[in-house]
């Protein structure tokens, strides 16, 4: 009776937390609605976009953009209340020093989030643009090109790179769950090499220069993660343990 009691009022928090971050949704949506516009202009005046007519093949392209637009907003400003809610959700089960610790996760998620699109925005994506548009050139091509594929291009470059800018907090994560080892890191090292050139080749034009400009700061991101999971790893184990 008493474990059925306690369910309930897990699921009863649990409802509690998203409303909140629905609540929170909603009212990023409107923002996101207000911003939409100002947001599209000042893609539309960056040097990328400046030098692209943006065609509209029917009438709800440019409907399904703004909403597009508002709904990204609304995702990127619901992240720390997402990750806020979470926390305290779990909260009850930590300890003050786990608590404290893993509040630190929040700001910082949002803000390697915030890095990774603001790096894919403004150097991955220019790259990808004037490729492809050297490449329609070489071989005659009249670029015609709508606003929704220009957007849809932009935001299959722009978002796997801000997730995976997540790369060091997923990785102490693991590792304050003990599921990632100093051992595992140096056997799964080389692995990870080739699956971040491999991810690097497929969300950069296909030659020398921008594969490296994509892969190295993953390459990069992967040894700063590795460097602070085994720092923390070593903490863990030089910590007191309490019985």
């Amino acid at each position: 009776m008493d474990s059925q009691k306690e369910l309930i009022a897990h699921l009863s928090e649990l409802r509690k937390r998203l409303l909140i971050v629905f609540s929170w949704f909603i009212l990023s949506m409107c923002g996101g609605l207000y911003a939409s516009p100002h947001i599209l202009r000042y893609i539309k005046s960056g040097p990328t976009a400046n030098a692209v007519e943006w065609n509209v093949f029917s009438y709800t392209d440019g409907l399904f953009i703004y909403l597009r637009c508002a709904f990204l907003f609304a995702i990127l400003f619901t992240l720390p209340v997402l990750l806020y809610q979470l926390w305290a959700f779990v909260r009850p089960g930590l300890t003050s020093t786990e608590a404290k610790g893993t509040l630190a996760y929040v700001p910082v998620s949002f803000l390697l989030f915030l890095t990774g699109t603001a790096f894919s925005y403004y150097i991955v994506f220019p790259m990808m643009i004037e490729f492809m548009a050297e490449m329609n050139q070489n071989v005659g091509a009249v670029e015609t090109y709508g606003i929704d594929r220009y957007f849809s291009f932009m935001f299959s470059i722009i978002f796997p790179l801000g997730v995976a800018f997540e790369m060091p907090l997923v990785m102490l994560f693991l590792t304050r769950l003990g599921l990632l080892t100093p051992e595992r890191l140096t056997v799964t090292r080389k692995y990870a090499y080739v699956g971040l050139a491999i991810v690097g080749a497929c969300i950069s034009p296909p030659d020398f220069v921008s594969h490296l400009s994509v892969t190295v700061p993953l390459l990069a991101l992967f040894e700063i993660s590795a460097f602070l999971s085994r720092r923390f790893a070593r903490r863990m184990s030089a910590a007191p343990t309490t019985t």
